[in-house]
């Protein structure tokens, strides 16, 4: 797998609410987790923040404009930002520019998961184990 390669394959469901692309670095492992995004011109992530995972992100290329519960500022390539669980690791990255903008995201995958979406008024419980329904536990309560 290539960072900076065109092959994108075939592309997951958009939880992103932005209409970016993704691939993974590492298959869905127990512990770490890590994917490539590029979000077009326009594109963006929902603003969101983790109860059980900590993410990284690493800005490869373009100058992508980051939101956190301290205002927004635009990311420079090569930055590196660390986001802890809890409300002050809210965060949501977005493409002001007219060019694409990728980066990396990985993180620690602790399930069950529960994140908020402070914007949405939204809270999800995910796990990839079924539920008593017998599917894949994913909720989503309105606040």
């Amino acid at each position: 797998m290539n960072v900076f390669g065109e092959e994108w394959g075939e592309q997951p469901e958009d939880w992103s609410g932005g209409g970016g692309k993704s691939k993974r670095l590492v298959e869905s492992g127990p512990v770490l987790g890590a994917s490539v995004y590029e979000y077009g011109p326009g594109n963006f992530g929902v603003y969101h923040f983790h109860h059980g995972s900590e993410e990284l992100v690493i800005v490869l290329r373009g100058r992508p404009t980051l939101r956190t519960p301290d205002g927004e500022r635009v990311l420079a390539e090569g930055e590196v930002v660390h986001f802890r669980t809890g409300p002050d690791g809210a965060h949501s990255l977005r493409n002001d520019t007219d060019e694409p903008v990728r980066f990396v995201v990985a993180g620690i995958r602790v399930f069950p998961e529960v994140v908020e979406y402070p914007d949405l008024k939204q809270i999800t419980a995910q796990a990839p184990q079924g539920s008593q329904t017998g599917e894949r536990l994913w909720l989503i309560h309105d606040v």
